[in-house]
């Protein structure tokens, strides 16, 4: 079971994250069982309640994900001659 949570931290709702983030509510706490947001079941009987730092670290993770796909797509429009030095170059300065 997880620990219980700090006095001072901040604990949403799966309705709130899900207003966030603008997806449905199933699939925020489908985040939480596959584990990409830290949550906790509370009360009785028991409710999701989802961290605040676990929903910044979910968006710091999707930001970098879409960095790195931003990257991916940039080398993948490169040519081959354009890397080695041969051919036209698309795109020059």
């Amino acid at each position: 079971m997880p620990e219980e949570p700090d006095a001072g931290q901040r604990l949403f709702t799966p309705a709130e994250v899900a207003e966030m983030l603008q997806l449905p509510v199933d699939e925020v706490v489908a985040l939480i069982i596959d584990g990409r947001l830290r949550g906790m079941k509370v009360g009785s009987p028991g409710r999701w309640r989802i961290e605040a730092a676990s929903v910044e670290g979910y968006l710091d993770d999707q930001a970098e994900e879409a960095r790195r796909m931003a990257l991916w797509r940039e080398s993948n429009a490169a040519s081959f001659p354009e890397l080695w030095g041969r051919g036209p170059v698309r795109g020059g300065d």
